[in-house]
């Protein structure tokens, strides 16, 4: 059920950049009046242009804008379906269609009539056409069921039936025996040419096989010349890391040397640094007969002490930095040969790189003429099975898939009959007709009109007076002809109740008893207004305010100042 709640609108027609806001679901029945003029219809139209995009009286989508300030017309509807609140948000100048689902924003990725098409398919489930028959009756542009022709009459039963997706069903389906058809014309194609394909695969087995047996051959032989070639090189690479081997044991004191090298050269470091501290001080006392902090004078015998000593140990530390040089002399010689066989082992080295590279390159060359080789002599072995066979085997499942196909149309033929308007859709219609045609019986002796009124399953009508007289629609008076208009408007409300696929809260009438009720008519027609009013919000916009003021649980009263409409406080 769509329970309608609120509807604001700004912006529209005759009303202006201040906000009107109308609640759907506060009252019972509610009386809406005001002068021509005023915007009583406007609510009308601002909640059809919110679901549907387009007014429910006669106007063109953009003489909805108000004329006077050209732009910012928007229009929102709340209302409830199975406890989901739902806002829908329309606008012109600038132009925005947005459906809310418990306060988030549905995706509009899709194009805006499509996602128009989920709005009334999905959410509403009900189509503007149908929302003129259940949830609206004007006086100016209501068509009434009666007046519709035979397919537009069945349109609505179905919506309210909530049967159409049979008709849906019915149109894919058509579409699938259409494929279906051009589907098996394809499948016979295809076995034709396989089958010709097979005949000439056979034919030119025989010469495909000598060639592949030629391919085999020949890449057998360059398989052997690439294996002789790997092991001449595997035998170079041997020869070659043999010697480096033996290079390499007669430097094994490589590591030793260097270090016994950084070692002397660290011991003379020490040395020289030592040598350099003496002479400094041999050179001071030699200089100096007072000390240059203290200003006191330095013994002569401690200074010629000093010095000799200084001098001894200045000559030890030199005849020692001599023999470090000769002992460093004959590592450094040594250093020398060692890097010369290093330069050998290196120059081997690099040959045996390039040796190898060549080894490389001849064992992936082996791996690619052997990978050519299996599947050379795969498809050799092929010839008379592998693709025959594929063949074979794909003409097998044609033929399956044809028996399949063939079944398919039976079926879908089958099922197409059924979905046709005289299949499914006519025995639910026919379960429903007779209770159509009670409610239209009640509500029409409810308004003093004692006719019998009955529809068929194609929904033409036969009418009879209590004397058996029979009478068509269009010989009633127009008085008569809302009666009955009114008796169908309140059974198709009740019908989708029962079925709970278009039901909702709201009925919305626009000058109905304005026009043809005579007085005894209009105290019926409130009379079921109160009934209906027990489960449902029902709006009556009328001139004859002052005269049914007291009929009803709440008015609204639409006034116009200084050229736009507002609700009068």
């Amino acid at each position: 059920m769509i329970l309608f709640e609120k509807v604001r609108y700004k912006n529209i027609l005759s009303t202006g950049n201040a906000w009107t806001e109308v609640e759907l679901n506060r009252s019972k029945s509610t009386l809406v009046v005001g002068d021509n003029g005023a915007g009583k219809s406007t609510m009308l139209d601002a909640l059809t242009f919110a679901l549907y995009g387009k007014a429910f009286r006669t106007i063109k989508k953009y003489q909805l804008l108000n004329s006077i300030n050209g732009k910012g017309l928007e229009v929102e509807a709340y209302f409830t379906i199975s406890g989901a609140k739902y806002l829908i948000r329309r606008g012109i100048k600038p132009n925005f269609f947005e459906i809310w689902k418990n306060g988030e924003l549905i995706n509009q990725d899709a194009a805006v009539r499509d996602y128009q098409a989920y709005l009334e398919e999905s959410i509403l489930k009900l189509n503007y056409k149908s929302f003129g028959q259940v949830v609206v009756l004007g006086s100016s542009t209501f068509v009434p069921f009666m007046q519709l022709r035979a397919g537009e009459r069945r349109d609505v039963i179905e919506d309210l039936l909530d049967i159409q997706i049979f008709t849906v069903m019915n149109t894919l389906l058509k579409d699938r025996l259409s494929s279906n058809k051009i589907e098996i014309t394809d499948i016979k194609y295809q076995i034709d040419l396989l089958k010709n394909r097979i005949d000439s695969s056979k034919k030119h087995n025989n010469s495909i096989r000598e060639m592949k047996q030629g391919e085999v051959s020949k890449l057998k032989d360059k398989l052997r010349e690439q294996i002789a070639f790997i092991e001449s090189e595997q035998a170079v690479i041997d020869t070659i890391l043999d010697d480096i081997e033996e290079l390499t044991k007669g430097i094994s004191d490589k590591g030793v040397t260097r270090k016994k090298l950084e070692e002397l050269q660290t011991l003379d470091g020490e040395l020289s640094s030592k040598l350099k501290s003496l002479r400094k001080e041999i050179d001071f006392y030699e200089h100096n007969d007072n000390c240059p902090t203290c200003k006191q004078g330095i013994e002569h015998d401690f200074k010629t002490d000093t010095v000799s000593g200084n001098s001894s140990k200045v000559q030890e530390i030199e005849v020692a930095r001599k023999e470090l040089g000769l002992r460093g002399l004959k590592v450094e010689e040594r250093l020398k040969e060692i890097d010369v066989v290093e330069d050998d082992i290196n120059s081997k080295n690099l040959d045996a790189s390039g040796h190898r590279a060549n080894h490389k390159m001849a064992l992936n060359s082996c791996r690619h003429i052997k990978t050519e080789l299996d599947e050379a002599e795969n498809e050799v072995t092929a010839i008379d099975s592998n693709e025959i066979k594929d063949q074979e085997d794909q003409l097998d499942a044609h033929h399956k898939n044809q028996t399949k196909l063939f079944d398919d149309k039976e079926t879908l033929g089958i099922v197409s009959s059924m979905l046709k308007d005289g299949g499914i859709k006519t025995r639910i219609i026919k379960q429903y007709v007779p209770v159509m045609n009670k409610l239209i019986g009640k509500y029409l002796s409810a308004m003093d009109f004692f006719v019998q009124f009955e529809l068929d399953e194609n929904f033409n009508e036969t009418i009879k007076s209590r004397f058996r007289d029979e009478f068509s629609y269009a010989s009633f008076s127009e008085g008569e002809k809302l009666r009955i208009d009114l008796a169908l408007l309140f059974t198709w409300r009740a019908v989708s109740k029962l079925r709970n696929s278009v039901s909702t809260n709201l009925l919305i009438m626009d000058e109905i008893m304005d026009s043809s009720l005579d007085v005894s008519g209009t105290e019926e027609f409130l009379k079921i207004i109160e009934e209906l009013s027990a489960d449902s919000n029902i709006f009556i916009i009328s001139h004859k305010g002052d005269q049914l003021f007291e009929k009803f649980h709440s008015v609204i009263k639409f006034e116009k100042v200084k050229n736009f409409s507002r609700i009068a406080t």
